[in-house]
């Protein structure tokens, strides 16, 4: 596809992420933009995959076309108007972390309850193998363990956000209609659900006080509180929850191969969530 070629001045900054910013269009409000700072091949591969998880009946704004400033690589989104993510009403809100972790979690729930069609999507045991065959930071004997135990997890043709954090969960409010979505599935695929729950459980518990501010709005102390109230949400309020974590850091550690990728830096951090348990 080709791209179309846009002007810059017809759009306002609305945000940055690792990999691009966000625009708003000036005078028409249901557009977005996103535009990747580097990568073109990965626009044109997200467009493509946004197109199908949209197909699919995923909630997620509907993807429009490609674009380009002449430097850039883009892609045009139908904007929802008046979204807030859960990450920013939680820290806008943090009375409310409870209620807005319990409705995360539904979505969350609904999305790994969904199945979908294996031959328009990536197995994210494949994608976590080539991940791990791309790392630069992990020696030959820790890929090897790495790589057994990616193969050893369960198998599940439900769907997987690949970046399932509070940010990338949005919601309008409308006329008492609470309406959620998904956003960034650049990593969506297929398989068990626990890859997905990895990453949530690092935004609420791994990162500095810093980054969390920054980044998601809130302090550390009310990311832990918001995965506190998520696991029952999920799992039900008769959960092992100490179990659960046992299983989730590990997952939580593994998404260090997608930090890593975007980051270009090893993260110690998550990787010590590995130690001890994969090698």
């Amino acid at each position: 596809m080709d791209p179309i070629r846009i002007n810059m001045d017809d759009y306002v900054l609305s945000g940055e992420g690792a990999n691009g910013s966000s625009y708003n269009h000036k005078t028409d409000s249901t557009v977005m933009l996103k535009m990747y700072f580097r990568n073109f091949e990965a626009a044109r591969l997200e467009l493509e995959l946004a197109q199908k998880v949209y197909k699919a009946g995923i909630p997620t704004p509907e993807p429009g076309d490609l674009v380009t400033d002449g430097e850039r690589l883009g892609i045009r989104f139908h904007r929802i108007s008046n979204k807030k993510s859960y990450s920013r009403a939680t820290g806008d809100d943090p009375a409310h972390t409870e209620q807005y972790a319990a409705e995360f979690a539904a979505l969350c729930k609904k999305l790994h309850s969904t199945e979908v069609d294996t031959s328009q999507f990536m197995d994210v045991k494949t994608h976590y193998m080539q991940l791990l065959a791309d790392n630069p930071f992990f020696t030959a004997d820790q890929k090897e363990k790495i790589g057994a135990f990616i193969q050893a997890a369960p198998d599940a043709k439900t769907a997987i956000h690949g970046d399932l954090q509070f940010s990338n969960g949005i919601f309008v409010e409308e006329n008492g209609v609470h309406t959620p979505y998904f956003i960034d599935l650049g990593d969506f695929g297929y398989g068990y659900p626990m890859f997905d729950l990895g990453m949530v459980y690092l935004t609420c518990n791994l990162n500095n006080e810093e980054w969390t501010m920054e980044q998601y709005h809130m302090s550390n102390a009310t990311a832990a509180r918001f995965w506190k109230a998520f696991v029952p949400a999920y799992f039900g309020e008769d959960a092992d929850i100490e179990a659960i974590e046992k299983e989730v850091r590990i997952y939580a550690g593994l998404k260090t191969l997608i930090v890593e990728r975007d980051t270009h830096f090893p993260m110690p951090a998550f990787r010590a969530m590995l130690e001890g348990t994969i090698y």
